[in-house]
């Protein structure tokens, strides 16, 4: 039985998609709305829960009504190895598929979830379109969750109204995408591949699209001084509600324990080894270099990129993921990490490392990264400038945000939009233009205003979410409408067994 406190606390549903780009922040989003008021459940898979059920627990033990339920993954039906349930656990275009395939499987062990646990509101993924259909059943509001930027999606918005792709002569000449506040120019090779050769892709984003603007309203992971003239934009060409509660990975993690923890299963060391070199460090002296849980380097390119790095003359740290002992990247990389070590130039983190943590060390000045939104954010509320390599997705978009609005990026001139699965063992950018972006961005006088604008950024991100900034406004705002839609809905209720009684 509910206690009656239980009962008048609104009752949230989080689905996340199960990759890392969307499940991280929507974790933190649900530890937010429960940390003001909601009960909350994440409705996840094991292997996935075992990445952020420390965060759950510890929220729970403060008195937060947060919890985890869980859906087996159909890994061994698939043929997949146990543990394998998301899409970052892919080796092979083949695996990627079928983790792909199993997470449609599990629509139907989600809906008996949503009719056994009765919420008040669902808040699902964008890549789960069907749970439109799912909120109206229930008779409650569906709030979709967007974990990309609204600059992105303002722009495939208008991409796929205008086409100014297709009147082009080839692949790699200029457009500028109509609609936004900013010329944007784009080449067709920039696009998301869906966009270009419309596969399946494509069938399940305009399926994302189409129940969106049947939803009640749209969470964006993101901050109005950030992209302000975009929310407006995005508000009114997808024609629904939306609130900005971001960047919710700072908010949600504040602690030291917290940022180590964050998203990964295994205890990690604050003492470790990399959190030692960097503290030798000058302050702002070394660039982190990561490319995200999806990326996968070809030898090539890992060659060029670590040439390129030392080449620069500037210290770095770079996430690197660990491959099979005869791999060329692999054996080339344990070579080059040895060289590094003598050097004192360079460290090498093999597959995972607290981000968030190592972005907040005074030693950092500046990141290379492949353009995802949850790693721009966590960078700019470091306060950091960034070096930009889109890799695949909306990513291109996101560079053109960071270089040509809000000037904190500087490019290395990546120039096609591609999965990882479908690369080729070309190196997409060369040692030449690494090393000139490297001294572009990390060098003090060439970097200067770029520094200067990424440090106000960082601050207002800070403000964002504190009591009375605009997130903070947003979610607090939010958090009473559904608040409301349940006392009228339960109003509604009483009123019908009054009339039925009478």
């Amino acid at each position: 039985m509910k206690t009656e406190s239980q009962a008048h606390r609104l009752n949230v549903i989080f689905l996340p998609y199960l990759s890392s780009g969307h499940l991280n922040p929507m974790v933190d989003t649900a530890r937010l709305f429960a940390r003001y008021g909601a009960s909350v459940t994440v409705i996840t898979t094991p292997a996935n829960a075992l990445t952020f059920q420390n965060a759950i627990d510890s929220d729970f033990n403060c008195g937060y009504h947060i919890r985890t339920k869980l859906v087996p993954f159909p890994a061994a039906q698939l043929g997949l190895p146990d543990g394998a349930e998301n899409l970052k656990d892919g080796t092979s275009p083949e695996m990627v598929g079928k983790i792909f395939y199993g997470v449609s499987m599990l629509q139907g062990p989600f809906e008996l979830l949503f009719q056994d646990l009765q919420p008040d509101c669902l808040v699902t993924d964008q890549l789960y379109p069907w749970t439109v259909e799912s909120a109206a059943k229930l008779g409650i509001p569906r709030l979709c969750f967007y974990s990309a930027s609204q600059f992105a999606s303002c722009a495939t918005h208008f991409i796929i109204k205008h086409k100014p792709h297709e009147r082009l002569v080839s692949a790699t000449q200029r457009f500028s995408i109509p609609g936004l506040p900013h010329n944007i120019e784009m080449t067709t090779l920039q696009l998301e591949e869906w966009l270009r050769t419309e596969d399946e892709i494509a069938d399940l984003m305009n399926e994302a699209n189409e129940s969106e603007s049947r939803s009640y309203g749209t969470l964006c992971n993101s901050f109005h001084e950030l992209e302000g003239d975009y929310h407006h934009l995005y508000q009114s060409t997808k024609g629904v509600k939306c609130w900005t509660v971001g960047p919710v990975s700072a908010w949600a993690n504040k602690g030291n324990e917290e940022k180590v923890k964050r998203g990964h299963k295994e205890e990690l060391a604050q003492d470790s080894e990399w959190l030692q070199w960097l503290n030798y460090k000058q302050n702002e002296s070394v660039l982190y270099v990561s490319f995200g849980s999806l990326t996968r380097l070809s030898h090539a390119q890992i060659v060029e990129i670590a040439h390129g790095l030392e080449n620069s003359g500037y210290s770095f740290i770079w996430v690197a993921r660990k491959k099979d002992e005869n791999d060329n990247g692999h054996i080339f990389l344990q070579e080059f990490e040895e060289k590094m070590r003598k050097n004192k130039k360079g460290f090498i983190i093999w597959n995972w490392a607290p981000q968030l943590m190592i972005l907040d060390h005074p030693a950092i000045g500046g990141i290379v990264t492949h353009c995802g939104w949850n790693s721009i954010l966590e960078s700019v509320s470091a306060g950091l400038p960034m070096i930009t390599w889109p890799m695949f997705a909306e990513q291109f978009y996101n560079e053109k945000l960071l270089v040509d609005v809000l000037k904190i990026g500087v490019p290395v001139g990546a120039k096609e939009n591609k999965f990882w699965t479908s690369l080729g063992e070309d190196a997409v950018v060369g040692r030449e233009e690494i090393a000139k972006a490297v001294v572009q961005l990390m060098g003090k006088e060439e970097s200067k205003e770029i520094r200067r604008r990424a440090r106000e950024l960082g601050g207002a991100s800070k403000k964002s979410t504190e009591e009375g900034g605009s997130s903070y406004n947003n979610l607090m705002q939010l958090l009473d409408e559904l608040n409301s839609l349940k006392a009228s809905k339960a109003t509604e209720k009483t009123n019908f067994k009054i009339e039925m009684k009478g």
